[in-house]
């Protein structure tokens, strides 16, 4: 059994408590707006992206019956379904990293993990509710899936598609750390059938690389686009973000340029946030600190607002608040839009988020409980929610705003409610603020509602979720 401490990641903590910089001014520019905020556009802790609806800290554990209760029903006949894997092993912790990964772990006590997933797998492939199913898309996320070996990959995938068959899989979407990428492994990837790749490039100076606690350099970066380049992947994604840690305005333009010249089928951009459990969030409470030591919001939206505007010149077109695509005609997400339309999401491995029914759950948060439980032949969940009717209306209506443009009409036809009625004082009030439009039944966000979509998205949550983020 994995053993759930982590050495490594203590230590990474108490050294970065010596290492934090201090906020650089960031260089003036003409071309969004000033670069000097009022004190409250400050980046303070706290999770702003809205991920889903309900907020999870409204998931409990008092309420995972409701899960076994939708895995006995009949399979449902118009639901997709999705399966997702979490592969929590790490060359490095970032600084600002807040999800379960693990650092210190032997190829012995990452061959038990990748077993008790495909024992999860099994158990749930016995359900009634998932029996016979083949996913639409698969997504393995971490923490590094490319860190696993080649031998490891294909052990897992191939025994996952026995479970869960894939030859009707429109999506194989993976995550990879560039320095974790050989042309062998690569190659390994797209046999087993990624179709989508996602790198983790964040940004290509070193110093920033190393200043975030980032594992790779921009060299490794280079190298791993080309190899991806040469093996025929669908698409290839590189992930950038804005704000970090000694990130400056000359840098930032520098970092999209460079990605512009690499040419990838899309790019997802993220303004930097400091969740409560990082390193960084830590250090900041062990100083005292209210602002987190990164760029201010509007200096954030103002940079990735320049980077919309500079890949749009290069053929580029903005298909969501953060991602910009070279083909939307070829280049889909279907994870992505798949759950943003209520599909089913069979998520396995620690502290994995999935979905049946609308009844959302988040199995156990540590390695040890999760292969106590899955070694006991016992769904290793942690907590759940089982939503209502409104409320899986919200969170569908609120996760496709994230697009920029939406016709309301297939959400009023799948729930009879309409969204421009139901949030007509909502809607009035942004649009007078001068961040969306509302034309018949299509609302569009511009470009500065699009790049603080997620602070707009609370004023759609009923009142008793409301302040859910800063808890």
């Amino acid at each position: 059994m994995i053993e759930s401490t982590n050495d490594a990641e203590k230590n990474a903590e108490s050294a970065l408590a010596t290492q934090l910089p201090e906020v650089r001014t960031p260089l003036e520019s003409d071309d969004h707006g000033s670069a000097n905020p009022a004190d409250d556009d400050k980046t303070e802790a706290g999770n702003y992206f809205v991920a889903n609806y309900p907020p999870f800290s409204f998931w409990k554990p008092e309420l995972k019956p409701s899960v076994e209760e939708v895995l006995e029903r009949p399979a449902p006949e118009d639901t997709k379904l999705g399966v997702y894997f979490h592969i929590p092993f790490c060359r490095k912790r970032c600084h600002f990293c807040y999800f379960r990964v693990y650092t210190d772990k032997n190829a012995g006590e990452i061959n038990a993990y990748i077993q008790a997933g495909l024992k999860e797998f099994e158990m749930y492939s016995k359900k009634p509710y998932l029996a016979g199913r083949k996913p639409q898309f698969v997504y393995f996320g971490g923490g590094t899936p490319s860190y696993l070996s080649v031998q490891q990959l294909q052990d897992l995938t191939g025994r996952m598609k026995d479970l869960f068959p894939w030859d009707e899989t429109e999506e194989v979407a993976f995550e990879a750390e560039p320095g974790t990428l050989t042309e062998k492994k690569l190659e390994a990837i797209r046999e087993i059938g990624v179709t989508r790749l996602s790198l983790g490039v964040e940004s290509f100076d070193d110093g920033i690389l190393e200043t975030n606690g980032r594992a790779h350099r921009s060299k490794e970066a280079y190298r791993a686009i080309d190899f991806a380049k040469t093996l025929g992947f669908e698409q290839l994604n590189i992930d950038l973000i804005a704000g970090m840690m000694n990130e400056t305005e000359d840098n930032w333009k520098r970092c999209v340029d460079i990605a512009i010249e690499q040419q990838p089928d899309c790019v997802t951009i993220y303004q930097m946030e400091i969740p409560y459990n990082t390193t960084i969030f830590k250090q900041m409470q062990e100083s005292g600190q209210v602002t987190a030591p990164v760029a201010d919001w509007p200096t954030k939206r103002r940079w990735v607002s320049w980077a919309f505007d500079r890949f749009q010149q290069a053929g580029y077109t903005v298909n969501s608040a953060y991602t910009v695509v070279k083909n939307p005609d070829t280049v889909k997400f279907v994870y992505r839009d798949s759950l943003w339309t209520g599909s089913d999401l069979l998520s396995a491995g620690v502290a994995s988020f999935g979905e049946f029914g609308g009844v959302h759950y988040q199995n156990q948060a540590d390695v040890g409980p999760y292969m106590m439980e899955v070694d006991a032949g016992k769904l290793p969940i942690f907590r759940a929610y089982p939503t209502n009717e409104e409320e899986r209306f919200i969170r569908e209506f609120i996760l496709q705003l994230k697009l920029g443009q939406l016709d309301v009409s297939g959400v009023r036809e799948k729930y009879g409610i309409d969204p421009i009625k139901r949030f007509s004082k909502e809607l009035a009030e942004i649009e007078s603020e001068g961040f969306l439009t509302v034309d018949g039944d299509v609302i569009t966000l511009n470009r500065e509602g699009l790049l603080q979509v997620d602070r707009l998205l609370h004023g759609f949550f009923l009142n008793h979720h409301r302040d859910a983020r800063y808890t």
